[in-house]
């Protein structure tokens, strides 16, 4: 056979290859999206009480599954805790090794077991009764002992796994891990956690710069800013915003109130229209009336209003509109919050 024939017949092959998995992928992302949208037709009372229980515990959830069902119940619990909820997770087996003594009274306990017969679970449930721990059990077996056993029991049941041969767990861990995350968000919601709240769990890295900078901690502060009054001309603006560094100054009534401002940009208009520096008074080529922020706002929201108006400076006010401080794009891109 030429080398011709036997490359077309390794490029046949591998186009078929290629076009098996795609359709297999897309199989799989089909049936858990299908999975998911059953599943929230069946949220009913059973969800509420088990947002009530987590809700009016006077001490932790407590997440607890084993093999894939304790990788999302690690999941669960690391999102709880991040949305206001403190959890966390014990392992079923080291459970019965001691770390039971982790868990009390004041807890809830979220089971995680597709069958509902998980043996290192049952085996612990014993022990939480005695302590009047309450317990929600997430399984795919409505009449299984874990469900029978619990407080609340949360159907999650899927029609078959993604897995060709509808043995490993794929569509049922899609669903418990969805599941976790709609406990997760009412609870977030009746708790009435905020931005602030969330930040104040995530200090580190962007998401924490983010939630955490505000205005007042990256904006050039009143003292270090030009500024002129209306009558000023335009030679002494010009001058004003050479001895800044914002690219602007901003014209104020005695009483501090901001009523404008004059920025590189509008210098270069006012050229344009061939005007006489000492004559024209700054007030008759600034920009009236800018968009201003207040000092205790997020420093995202500053960049939000720049990027909506699409403005490189935003000058900040007080309560009464008094001048207060200013701030541009650089600040921000310093700030590392853009």
């Amino acid at each position: 056979m030429s080398a011709q024939p036997l490359a077309d017949a390794a490029n046949n092959f591998a186009k078929h290859d290629n076009d098996r998995i795609l359709n297999l992928a897309r199989g799989v992302l089909q049936t858990e999206a299908e999975a998911l949208l059953e599943l929230a037709p069946r949220l009913g009372d059973a969800f509420v009480c088990a947002v009530q229980l987590m809700l009016s515990t006077k001490g932790r959830v407590i997440v607890s599954g084993m093999g894939k069902s304790g990788h999302v119940a690690r999941k669960m619990a690391a999102t709880f805790a991040s949305t206001g909820t403190p959890a966390y997770f014990v392992h079923p087996a080291e459970a019965s090794h001691g770390d039971l003594g982790m868990i009390t009274g004041a807890d809830v306990f979220l089971a995680l077991s597709y069958s509902g017969e998980s043996e290192e679970l049952l085996s612990i449930l014993p022990v939480l009764r005695r302590r009047g721990t309450q317990i929600i059990a997430l399984t795919g077996n409505p009449q299984s002992t874990l469900a029978k056993e619990a407080d609340v029991a949360l159907d999650g049941s899927v029609a078959r796994e993604a897995c060709p041969h509808n043995l490993a767990p794929t569509t049922s861990t899609t669903a418990a891990l969805a599941l976790g995350d709609a406990l997760a968000v009412a609870l977030l919601e009746a708790r009435g956690f905020s931005p602030e709240d969330f930040a104040l769990s995530h200090p580190g890295g962007a998401l924490g710069r983010r939630l955490l900078t505000h205005v007042r901690d990256v904006m050039h502060a009143k003292a270090d800013l030009p500024c002129v009054g209306p009558d000023s001309s335009l030679a002494d603006a010009v001058l004003a915003i050479s001895r800044g560094s914002l690219g602007m100054t901003v014209i104020c009534d005695p009483q501090d109130r901001v009523l404008g401002i004059f920025t590189d940009g509008d210098l270069r208009r006012a050229f344009g229209k061939q005007l006489n520096l000492q004559q024209v008074k700054v007030s008759e080529v600034m920009t009236a009336a800018p968009k201003t922020i207040r000092a205790d706002k997020l420093a995202v929201e500053a960049v939000a209003l720049m990027e909506k108006h699409r403005i490189n400076q935003l000058i900040v006010t007080d309560d009464q509109g008094a001048l207060a401080g200013a701030l541009n794009m650089h600040d921000l891109f310093k700030a590392k919050v853009v």
